[in-house]
């Protein structure tokens, strides 16, 4: 119990952070058309922004599932390893159904503070720090969906850049620091805006596409780079 109330303690500034962030996807969710109860639902069983934001503009361009599956493929492969890492930390207590359980709440941020904890990783304390987190999570898109569905059109696009402007506050600081995620972000960028000229490339093959290139030229280009 005492696990999983630090776990519930540390989730907290996490779970404030989604609701805000989550708020801005309901938002998207309801100018796509997708009802409150479906966009609660994408929360619920994804947890993560990218993936999200990208999986609702494969529905709203009419993409296929094998686009939408290649997509989230990309944009959430990164989780695998974090989870990799995570389990060097796990406790003998973490047994197969708990690492299944857990493994759906592995996001950058509870990775993070869990990752930074000094002792072995027990299930409890990931309950601990999912519960608050997934429930910021879905009860922001829940509020941003029914916000949607009610506020006028000129409002909702307003409170909507705030999705987009949590991306640029995740790419930016590391950009400024490091030259291989300055390229990767401007080239994917450039690549994107002429991959979406070409009339039989839908938008979401065209951030697989963009993303893919520019990850593999900065991994051949930046390959001796700094290391730690």
């Amino acid at each position: 119990m005492n696990k999983y109330l630090k776990g519930l303690a540390n989730g907290i500034p996490i779970g404030l952070g989604y609701f805000s962030v989550s708020f801005g996807f309901g938002i998207m969710a309801a100018k796509a058309g997708l009802t409150v109860f479906e966009a609660a639902m994408i929360s619920l069983t994804n947890l993560t922004s990218a993936g999200q934001a990208a999986g609702v503009d494969v529905i709203t361009s009419g993409g296929s599932l094998i686009e939408m599956a290649l997509v989230q493929l990309v944009i959430n492969i990164r989780y695998s390893l974090m989870a990799i890492s995570l389990s060097q930390k796990a406790d003998d207590s973490f047994t197969l159904p708990h690492r299944l359980i857990a493994s759906h709440g592995i996001t950058d941020e509870i990775f993070a503070v869990s990752y930074a904890q000094p002792d072995k990783l027990k299930p409890a304390y990931m309950y601990g720090c999912m519960t608050v987190a997934v429930a910021g999570w879905v009860g922001g898109t829940v509020l941003g969906a029914a916000m949607g569905e009610i506020l006028p059109a000129r409002v909702t696009a307003a409170l909507g850049i705030m999705l987009y402007g949590m991306f640029a506050a995740i790419i930016v600081p590391p950009s400024k620091k490091k030259r291989d995620v300055l390229f990767t972000v401007v080239s994917a960028a450039v690549l994107n805006i002429f991959i979406r000229m070409i009339p039989f490339i839908s938008s979401s093959l065209s951030v697989i596409i963009s993303a893919v290139i520019s990850a593999s030229a900065a991994a051949l280009i930046f390959r001796d780079g700094e290391k730690e």
